[in-house]
């Protein structure tokens, strides 16, 4: 039987695999906050020729809770911002568990995002359907809930759509996409939402969700992320790119083990 994320995360912990590799006290107290900037480039089928080089900034899993500290939101939300990228998207779970106590807290920290192209947000599974999408629409953000929307820049457009969490059917995706005209980038908190991307002739999907693994052991990997088809970073699907992001937070356990919390900035290639 297959453990479940929590189990896995709980497993590796309490038998000590951290303290055994000299990671124990390091991914508790340090690694979890070293927070990077991971740049990478996306082919994009049909892409205008004008939209060459145009870099989407890319926030998910902040998971702001008790455990989950706001300095953390706030660093993330400084570093994109220093990236200036042409557009923002968030990538969903900004609390954990629903907690209502930190989604306004959460959402106005990340009120200093601005981006030429505008910042879109889609909600994860730990987001409720109601208090989070109006925190977020209050510090200015778009939320795409099921929803899609034209860019149109640099004298060309590709259509934005972003799905929630729990919209996996393809025929709830198919809808949300149908009669795109452009080229169509899909914020799907979920990674295995690439194959009904793919079966739709998705260009683009960003994701999150996995954390990386939040745990990657060495010679092992990402023990409990196995059930995803892209883990973290690039990857490509038929004529559909993904890339997922590690996010920021963690989840079920403050800890992170060789994988590095992260905020993304996608450049979008012909």
């Amino acid at each position: 039987m297959l453990l479940t994320r929590r189990a896995a995360l709980n497993t590796l912990i309490a038998g000590g695999v951290g303290t055994a590799i000299g990671g124990g006290a390091y991914g508790l107290a340090y690694s979890r906050h070293q927070l990077q900037v991971v740049r990478t480039s996306l082919r994009v089928a049909h892409l205008p020729p004008g939209l060459d080089g145009f870099r989407i900034g890319l926030i998910t899993d902040l998971h702001h809770s008790q455990m989950g500290p706001l300095q953390d939101v706030q660093r993330a939300a400084a570093m994109l911002m220093a990236e200036r990228p042409d557009l923002i998207v968030l990538g969903g779970d900004y609390v954990t568990n629903a907690d209502r106590r930190y989604m306004v807290p959460c959402a106005e920290a990340l009120g200093v995002l601005t981006a030429p192209a505008g910042v879109y947000a889609v909600t994860g599974n730990h987001d409720d359907d109601h208090d989070m999408p109006a925190a977020l629409a209050a510090s200015g953000f778009t939320v795409l809930r099921d929803e899609r929307t034209t860019i149109t820049v640099r004298g060309g457009k590709f259509e934005l759509a972003g799905i929630r969490f729990w919209t996996v059917r393809p025929r709830d995706i198919a809808r949300v996409l149908r009669d795109a005209a452009a080229p169509v980038v899909l914020i799907a908190h979920d990674p295995r939402r690439l194959k009904e991307a793919a079966d739709l002739r998705v260009a683009v999907v960003l994701s999150g969700h996995t954390h990386g693994g939040q745990v990657n052991l060495p010679l092992l990997g990402p023990i409990a992320a196995r059930k995803f088809p892209v883990v973290a970073g690039p990857a490509q699907q038929g004529g559909t790119s993904i890339f997922v992001s590690r996010g920021v937070g963690t989840v079920f356990i403050p800890y992170r083990l060789n994988c590095p919390p992260d905020v993304s900035v996608i450049t979008l290639r012909v």
